[in-house]
């Protein structure tokens, strides 16, 4: 029970990766504010939570909206731990095809709003003598190829920030560290590709067979994965752990796949052959 009488603000709280986490910290005894644009998925997983979980709607691109998520969960006695975690795909259009519009969503939906969820709620975490933020970046943020440009940019600038808030927010004794998914099956492919609820599920069972073969770890990433490493950095396991980040993708980022995967191609292996 490591968030016993603390209560905690999941941010894109309602599904996937959010509610994993929102579910793992009520586990352990917080008491949590999701926000979240999908009211529906939101209100439901409140009503099954027997009071530990609290819906609030909540457009993270809407400075209002994020300030009165952590007035909330503020008012019921003070906020101990944040997780910056809505967002979605944006645009996927390659950066000689973009719009400034669509560069300027994407940036506030996944950028902005960190940084605004992280100016709310430390004012909030100073007064009760610390906290711990903790922000969802992504291995997108390491390295090309994981993700459309504007989605890499932005969560490049989360981990960044990430580190930046870290120094700026010790001094309040508020430790700020990110997490880095690879591959989690959840519905922002989906979402991201247009599909409507019929084909989700299908795609989704795509996804996950083809994520099973992305990385060394032969299984599709799931939320609560994620979850765990997010309970990890917010709990007091992780004192003394602050501007860093948390690499959850199963070892896809652990160097060309022919260092893991016997059967791609590899170039000293090719040359090998040749001098013999």
């Amino acid at each position: 029970m490591r968030f016993a009488g603390k209560r905690a603000v999941v941010t894109g709280g309602a599904s996937g990766i959010g509610r994993a986490t929102a579910l793992r910290l009520v586990d352990e005894g917080a008491e949590v504010w999701i926000g979240d644009v999908d009211e529906t998925g939101g209100r439901a997983l409140a009503e099954t939570s027997n009071g530990r979980i609290h819906f609030l709607r909540t457009d993270v691109t809407e400075v209002d909206d994020i300030a009165a998520l952590m007035a909330a969960a503020d008012s019921a006695g003070g906020l101990d731990v944040l997780f910056n975690n809505a967002g979605a795909g944006g645009s996927r259009d390659r950066i000689d095809e973009i719009s400034a519009d669509d560069w300027d969503r994407t940036q506030s939906l996944l950028l902005r709003s960190v940084a605004m969820g992280i100016r709310y709620a430390a004012p909030l975490m100073t007064a009760r003598g610390g906290g711990a933020i903790v922000n969802t970046a992504s291995i997108a943020a390491l390295q090309s190829g994981a993700a459309p440009t504007a989605y890499s940019v932005a969560k490049a600038g989360v981990l960044h920030l990430t580190h930046l808030a870290a120094a700026e927010l010790s001094r309040h004794n508020i430790r700020v560290n990110a997490v880095c998914p690879g591959f989690i099956t959840t519905n922002i492919f989906t979402a991201a590709l247009g599909l409507d609820s019929d084909k989700r599920a299908a795609a989704n069972g795509m996804i996950a067979g083809i994520a099973a073969q992305a990385q060394p770890l032969q299984r599709a990433g799931r939320p609560e994965d994620i979850a765990a490493a997010v309970a990890y950095l917010a709990s007091d396991d992780a004192g003394f752990v602050t501007g860093t980040h948390i690499t959850v993708d199963g070892g896809m980022t652990i160097g060309p796949r022919h260092s893991w995967d016997p059967a791609a191609p590899a170039m000293f292996a090719a040359l090998e052959k040749f001098a013999s």
